[in-house]
């Protein structure tokens, strides 16, 4: 009677171990499924993002040679820009004896062509002698 009542309650706790163990083994078998889904899906997103990645480095690679060959472009044309403002320094500075050597010149020209016409200038004074300058002051 009560080895017949221990082996009942052995039977029992067995029965449920099992279930329990069958159990168990549902829910290991589901978190293994789970994991190696989320094991994938990371694996993807992380291929992604490295990808993505990549795609931005190059992406940055090639804005910064853009930047690098827009700076050597720009001291050019700095470089430029100044011998541009020396020259036009110089033009203005020497702008009035160029102007008054090329009146010269155009008073010569103009002259000799008087020449050629016939014209003669020998006896005309076109600008006072210093030495009367002198006299006069």
């Amino acid at each position: 009677a009560m080895i017949d009542l221990l082996i009942k309650d052995l039977d029992k706790e067995m029965t449920e171990a099992e279930a329990e163990e069958k159990e168990g083994q549902k829910d290991y078998e589901t978190m293994m499924k789970e994991s190696a889904e989320k094991r994938k899906t990371d694996s993807r997103s992380l291929s992604e993002r490295e990808s993505a990645k990549a795609d931005v480095e190059a992406a940055l690679q090639k804005q910064t040679e853009a930047k690098d060959a827009a700076k050597k472009e720009l001291a050019a044309t700095m470089k430029f820009i100044a011998s541009l403002h020396s020259e036009c320094d110089w033009i203005l500075k020497y702008y009035d004896v160029r102007k008054e050597a090329r009146s010269g010149d155009i008073d010569s020209v103009k002259k000799a062509k008087d020449i050629l016409a016939g014209a003669d200038y020998s006896l005309v004074q076109t600008r006072a002698h210093r030495f009367l300058r002198r006299g006069l002051a």
